[in-house]
């Protein structure tokens, strides 16, 4: 995306077509070239892409109501805890395809022509991503329930969705830059031979993740004082102090990755509402939100970010593991050495994460992006992706899955209407004699919650059909129109 809307033919964007299917043509029967073969457009990835942006907008808009495909209040992995990976995989994996350069014989040429011109067309991607996110989440924009804008610049949130993908994107992008040097040949039978023609980048997910755990467990985590900002709170103004003076620690208030956040982005600058206010510890509601225990422990009206510095620095890894299955992609042709690759991964990282989990060595939690939780998050993503590649791209199946094709298509588009809730907060700034009486509300109150007898049901099938299957809808009209939001 330049700052704005672009028009562009469906097929224009390079970035994420299959390699096995573009290039010249040889007629077998006399050998001559016929003509170049129009690029196919990975399908299945934009399917993913779209079915990402569709969950986010599920467990954000009915999270609140179904607890259980909202994001966990602190260990465990819900519905919701798989949005961000996901994301993260489905860029790792678009790199390959966005910096490849095409086959012109039976061998693959992987040197970036220009290292130069596409390191500064990443940096300006990071950039955009890094001031969109800011823009949204900082606090800035207060869409979709209340009528105000602006932010005090000494309490502006720095972490957030698209802050994470931008620095997993710079990271991962950077480094497929530099270490693109090579020559290779097609790899379709082999079966290690993807991660030693990479070797060079795997050393450096190694490297973070002993620099993480590293972090983690042993760095001392001192007592640390906060003021409520809350003022809803009864210690509204008051300064609370949360007991610590230990290390290794992963219970929400005295972890590691807590401690660097406030060190680095500062406690006025991050995230107010985590979900751990939603713990047993905090409140009897629990996992759904409610009001706090009078023995409720300070740190349960403390800020937290859940997308803070050491777990997005952990959350590399995810795009990592999406690298390698683009690098697949790319390397091999047939779609059973794909598929086989593809599986056999994600079945590893999901049963090595839940080994992890139930053994107690490590917990899986989003909060803090732990080892066991990039492993069943990546392996899901893997295995999900697979499945919708065979369907998608294998049976040619697109037409059953157009609707979440059309939104992966222009994700940034949905993102920002639907997820961040920017079109709700334009339809609210018109109301008739009160804020609560909006288009939004009455649809939402008359159309959906009155006809079923219930707010859990009518707000689910609100968030499915008002704002899912809508924007949906819209994204097939611009899709027609050769019209996407890109960045």
């Amino acid at each position: 995306m330049d700052g704005g809307k672009k028009a562009e033919r469906p097929h224009s964007d390079v970035a994420e077509e299959d390699p096995g299917r573009q290039g010249a043509l040889v007629d077998e029967a006399d050998g001559n070239e016929k003509a170049p073969r129009r690029s196919k457009r990975v399908a299945s990835l934009d399917v993913f892409r779209g079915l990402t942006v569709a969950l986010m907008i599920l467990v954000d808009g009915a999270g609140g109501e179904w607890p259980v495909i909202g994001h966990a209040p602190w260990n465990g992995c819900n519905l919701a805890d798989f949005v961000m990976p996901f994301f993260l995989f489905i860029v790792g994996m678009a790199i390959p395809l966005s910096l490849k350069v095409h086959p012109v014989s039976l061998e693959l040429s992987v040197r970036i022509p220009d290292r130069c011109r596409a390191a500064r067309r990443v940096v300006i991607r990071t950039l955009k991503l890094l001031f969109w996110g800011i823009l949204l989440q900082g606090g800035y924009s207060h869409a979709p329930d209340e009528l105000t804008y602006g932010v005090d610049m000494k309490h502006v949130r720095w972490g957030g969705i698209l802050q994470r993908i931008a620095l997993a994107y710079l990271v991962v992008a950077v480094l497929e830059i530099l270490t693109k040097d090579v020559k290779i040949q097609d790899q379709s039978s082999s079966g290690f031979s993807i991660f030693r023609m990479y070797f060079s980048q795997w050393i450096v997910p190694c490297c973070i993740l002993l620099i993480y755990l590293s972090l983690v467990y042993g760095i001392y985590v001192p007592d640390w004082e906060f003021r409520v900002r809350n003022v809803d709170s009864p210690n509204y103004g008051k300064v609370l102090t949360v007991t610590c003076g230990t290390r290794g620690k992963l219970n929400p208030p005295c972890n590691a990755v807590g401690y660097i956040d406030r060190k680095v982005l500062g406690i006025n600058h991050m995230y107010q509402k985590p979900a751990w206010r939603r713990h047993r510890a905090c409140t009897d509601s629990s996992p759904h939100e409610g009001p706090f225990k009078d023995d409720a422990p300070a740190w349960c009206v403390a800020p937290f970010e859940p997308e803070g510095t050491l777990s997005s620095f952990s959350a590399v890894l995810s795009t990592i593991i999406g690298v390698h299955y683009g690098h697949v992609l790319v390397h091999m042709k047939s779609h059973t050495d794909r598929l086989r690759q593809w599986v056999t991964m994600g079945i590893a990282l999901l049963v090595l994460g839940i080994i992890l989990h139930f053994s107690h060595a490590i917990p899986l939690n989003k909060q803090l992006y732990t080892f066991s939780y990039i492993c069943v998050t990546a392996g899901a993503a893997g295995v999900v992706f697979s499945i919708l590649y065979f369907l998608v791209d294998i049976l040619n199946m697109s037409y059953a899955f157009a609707p979440l094709q059309w939104i992966g298509m222009n994700a940034m588009l949905v993102y920002v209407m639907a997820a961040e809730g920017i079109f709700e907060g334009f339809l609210n700034g018109w109301y008739y004699e009160g804020t609560n009486n909006t288009l939004v509300y009455w649809v939402r109150k008359h159309v959906f919650v009155k006809v079923w007898h219930s707010t859990r049901v009518g707000i689910l099938l609100y968030v499915l059909f008002a704002q899912i299957l809508f924007w949906a809808l819209v994204s097939g009209i611009l899709h027609r129109a050769g019209l996407y939001w890109k960045l």
